[in-house]
């Protein structure tokens, strides 16, 4: 039996072996011409990613959330910063935290080439700006201002509704949005007042911050601010 099993094993082994041997060269040489080309293959740039992750995505609006804006930041900045890429007023909204600090900008773009323009723009201005790709969702959460809010930073804990009326003298606002917010600062137990007021237009919100932005209300100096 030992002698057959290694007759059997022996018979297996040059059957195996030989159809290796007897295959043509191209066939043989193909697994290192494959390797061959393999290694040689240059990675893709990360541009031509993004613009075929780009170009691959359905028309419509692409959503982005832009990085590196202040609370000075205008939407108008915004335009002029991404020119060509056909954005308008509209098509921004201004992310806040609880202080009404800007986080991001919400952009809007009409399509997905003006959002890849938009990634090349803000290239240039690496470390200043991030843009990052958003999506309908984002965008949909994010409260619009349009510049017709203002923030009253500063008012003390216990002014009243009549305290604020008097502050806003001669402003056209619609009283019945203000709306105040008791916050503590992180890390501490100090607690501050935040307030915010509706007006009819920008251009009447702007008029409020300009006169009344520093003036004094029961003593404390109010910073006022417009929300975008």
């Amino acid at each position: 039996m030992n002698i057959l099993r290694n007759a059997i094993k022996s018979r297996v082994s040059v059957l195996t072996v030989k159809p290796t041997h007897a295959l043509p060269s191209f066939l043989r040489e193909s697994p290192r011409r494959f390797s061959t080309e393999s290694n040689q293959r240059q990675p893709p740039s990360p541009e031509a990613s993004v613009d075929a992750f780009i170009d691959s995505a359905s028309k419509g609006f692409v959503y982005g959330k832009l990085f590196g804006a202040t609370k000075y930041t205008m939407k108008s900045d915004i335009i002029s910063l991404l020119e060509g890429c056909n954005l308008t007023p509209d098509d921004i909204k201004v992310s806040y935290n609880r202080n009404f600090f800007p986080v991001a900008m919400m952009l809007r773009f009409p399509s997905p080439s003006a959002f890849s323009n938009a990634t090349r723009t803000i290239r240039k201005f690496d470390r200043l700006y991030r843009l990052d790709r958003a999506n309908a969702g984002d965008w949909d959460i994010v409260t619009p201002y349009n510049g017709k809010t203002v923030v009253l930073q500063g008012l003390p804990r216990s002014v009243g509704f009549e305290d604020i009326e008097r502050f806003l003298s001669g402003c056209d606002y619609d009283s019945s949005s203000v709306q105040s917010f008791t916050l503590t600062r992180p890390g501490s137990t100090n607690v501050f007042r935040l307030t915010t007021v509706q007006f009819p237009s920008h251009i009447q919100a702007m008029s409020a911050c300009i006169s009344k932005n520093r003036k004094v209300c029961l003593n404390n100096q109010v910073s006022v601010r417009v929300l975008y």
